[in-house]
């Protein structure tokens, strides 16, 4: 089975999460710091070629009334960006309250508020994709 890459995207970081090839679990990677479009489109093409990805799962930041909001157009813009650039298939999923669930984990686990930064991203795309995976097929 192929694997398959989570996003949680970020205006200054994109948190990245892969399945094992069962996809059963998904596990955290890597937190991409922003630079310059073209150097994210690089990261993210090392990344899809080192894990042999042919699917993305990306985090939707929908309002809680689930209406779009500044930072969802944002993020599809990216999202089609690196689609269109590296011919890989999107998915988008509901992300609301990833972020805060991922700091309440962080904060319950004792992590300095300083390392929090650096975890807070790859641990909320863990769990779009994990959601994603843990969804019933239909």
């Amino acid at each position: 089975m192929e694997r398959i890459l989570g996003l949680d995207v970020g205006d200054k970081r994109i948190g990245v999460a892969v399945t094992d090839p069962l996809q059963i679990t998904a596990q955290g990677v890597a937190t991409v710091k922003r630079k310059t479009r073209d150097d994210d489109l690089e990261a993210f093409r090392q990344l899809i070629e080192k894990y042999e990805i042919k699917k993305v799962v990306a985090g939707l930041p929908l309002n809680m009334d689930g209406s779009e909001s500044a930072q969802t157009r944002k993020t599809v813009n990216f999202c089609q960006f690196i689609k269109k650039r590296l011919d890989i298939e999107i998915i988008y999923i509901d992300e609301r309250l990833t972020s805060s669930w991922s700091e309440k984990i962080l904060i319950e686990g004792n992590v300095s508020r300083e390392n929090r930064k650096e975890y807070i991203d790859m641990l909320a795309a863990q769990m779009i994709l994990q959601s994603y995976m843990d969804r019933p097929v239909k």
